[in-house]
């Protein structure tokens, strides 16, 4: 398979993360960095994995006869992901799929040579990992999930399904553009919707905790979970918390749903 047509497949696939080498080794098999946003015990992260292998499979390749992959699990720890990805570029593999905005700023900084497909990356010009949607130069490119107007759409909904919502808590990454593009876009819609939005940062479970415990003493208020890596890794945290203090939410990932983020409330 040529270097183009294993991007090509490497981009079809678009729900996996990961990634893969820059030179092919002597034995002729293909090497595959896989470097994951989230940890390795998360059950989204793993089925996504899994469809990545059967896409594999399904086209002749498989783990351990014709192509090498080497998966690396970063857990939205920015730490982690620069050392993985120095250890992912140190196995010259052949071309690399990055999970999320997190996950290419430190591959791209560990290799400027190496072919980078990268999915669930929200905004890649304005984080600078390609220069425009329709050209992206350099040796990046992939898929956007996020339009930033989307998000005054979860405001809608939470509305919808909760009329009496006045105050809104924003849980967000700060470090990474979609947080503060998502933050942005809801603030300028919450004159038309009668709301106040305040942001709570994700850095750490206690700190998730005590905020949102905070926020829901005062009554009418509502959660939006904006999209990052973070948001992924303390999954499990924020729907217990919604649930506990009985904040109605809106998700910006089907794993959420699925965990049973979403909850309705009568005004």
């Amino acid at each position: 398979m040529r270097r183009r047509e294993f991007i090509t497949l490497l981009a079809g696939v678009v729900a996996v993360p990961c990634g893969a080498g820059a030179q092919q080794s002597d034995s002729g098999v293909r090497r595959i960095g896989v470097l994951m946003s989230v940890n390795a015990d998360d059950s989204e992260g793993k089925a996504r994995f899994a469809a990545f292998q059967q896409g594999l499979q399904q086209l002749g390749w498989t783990d351990g006869r014709n192509v090498r992959i080497e998966t690396r699990w970063a857990g939205g720890k920015v730490d982690d992901a620069r050392t993985y990805a120095g250890e992912l570029i140190a196995l010259s593999p052949d071309v690399i799929l990055a999970s999320g905005g997190t996950m290419v700023g430190p591959l791209l900084h560990a290799t400027r040579t190496v072919p980078i497909v990268f999915t669930q990356t929200p905004d890649p010009v304005a984080a600078g990992f390609v220069a425009s949607l329709a050209r992206p130069g350099g040796n990046a490119t992939g898929f956007t999930q996020i339009e930033y107007g989307t998000a005054v759409k979860w405001l809608d909904l939470l509305k919808e399904i909760a009329p009496s919502v006045t105050r809104v808590a924003l849980l967000r990454d700060p470090t990474v553009p979609e947080g503060i593009g998502q933050f942005t876009v809801i603030q300028s819609a919450t004159p038309a919707h009668k709301v106040d939005v305040s942001p709570v940062d994700i850095r750490n479970a206690g700190e998730i905790e005590r905020a949102l415990t905070e926020f829901a003493r005062l009554p009418n208020s509502g959660l939006i979970l904006l999209s990052s890596a973070s948001a992924n890794v303390h999954r499990d945290l924020i729907i217990r918390l919604a649930a506990k203090l009985r904040l109605p939410a809106i998700y910006a990932s089907r794993q959420f749903a699925s965990a049973g983020l979403l909850r309705w409330f009568h005004a």
